[in-house]
């Protein structure tokens, strides 16, 4: 039951953080720049650890599992036919890991996409020009799906019994979590919801990753798939394809997209032709570096053989 309290320990801490932190905002005005920084961060290290952790933990459980297979096949072989021919033993079943892992990172990836795409129809299609409440729902709804994504990966990674790879992955999904609070809750004000509905709002998203971890866990557990590395390395496999689009298509050219829209209003103010270059500045790329780089070696240090 080691598992299930730690997972259960982590959901109520990411629960009570992301609330408490989605809350900031109504409490304390924060500057756009600073909020930028951490998003800048926070896609940084969902970068970092979908490539450098994530995935490959997810691809040695799924080589792990094809080959324990592939052991167990050649056994049960040998074991029936003794001293028969040796060359037909190693009968493999089911599909190729190769392509299980491309098959996770792409629905992993196109689900997010499509989800995307469902938020983005509701909002051109919005009746009225103004922010409505309809618009706040299709916001919240999209994030509150981003974060059960991010629950999943949670479940698998607590599912692994890797400690290395739970202490980043909550890590990752807490630094990503803390801004889209910042900004789902800034918005919410902005469209001039009373503050009971921005409460409820931020209890849905904040509710969303823990109850999905918490139900990811359990089915792996109870189905088995916690001892099959397969499972766990598919779900992991498919939260890392959810991980890069998240960070990589919208979290990086929305901030790109703020930059332009802050050089043009300043260009306009002074007069000035528009010379300059939009995108992320030198110091927001060290912090997208530094927290691409940062579970590369949290890595190395909680690496447990």
């Amino acid at each position: 039951m080691d598992g299930a309290i730690a997972i259960i320990f982590i959901s109520l801490a990411m629960f009570v953080g992301c609330f408490i932190l989605g809350m900031i905002p109504v409490l304390i005005q924060l500057s756009e720049q600073k909020l930028r920084f951490v998003s800048v961060f926070g896609a940084g290290l969902l970068c970092g650890t979908a490539l450098a952790v994530i995935i490959p933990e997810g691809v040695e459980l799924m080589e792990d599992s094809w080959k324990a297979s592939i052991c167990f096949n050649a056994s049960v072989s040998e074991n029936l036919s003794e001293a028969a021919s040796a060359p037909d033993l190693p009968t493999r079943t089911g599909l190729p890991p190769n392509f299980l892992i491309g098959v996770s990172l792409v629905i992993g990836f196109t689900l997010m996409f499509v989800v995307d795409q469902i938020g983005s129809y509701c909002s051109i299609h919005d009746p009225q020009t103004g922010m409505s409440n309809s618009t706040s729902v299709t916001a919240t709804l999209g994030l509150v799906i981003h974060a059960a994504a991010d629950g999943v990966a949670l479940g698998a990674a607590v599912a692994s019994s890797q400690v290395s790879v739970q202490v980043i992955v909550f890590f990752a999904v807490i630094l990503h979590k803390a801004p889209a609070a910042f900004g789902l809750v800034s918005f919410l004000m902005h469209a001039g919801l009373h503050k009971k509905q921005v409460q409820i709002h931020l209890l849905a998203f904040s509710a969303a990753a823990p109850i999905l971890a918490i139900t990811t866990y359990f089915i792996l557990h109870a189905t088995g798939g916690a001892s099959q590395p397969s499972a766990v390395g598919i779900g992991m496999l498919f939260s890392a394809g959810t991980f890069l689009y998240v960070a990589m298509v919208h979290v990086l050219p929305e901030i790109n997209n703020r930059g332009h829209h802050h050089s043009s209003d300043l260009h306009q103010h002074s007069g000035t032709p528009a010379y300059q270059q939009g995108g992320l500045g030198i110091l927001e790329s060290l912090l997208l570096i530094i927290g691409t780089a940062l579970p590369v070696l949290l890595a190395l240090g909680l690496h447990d053989d």
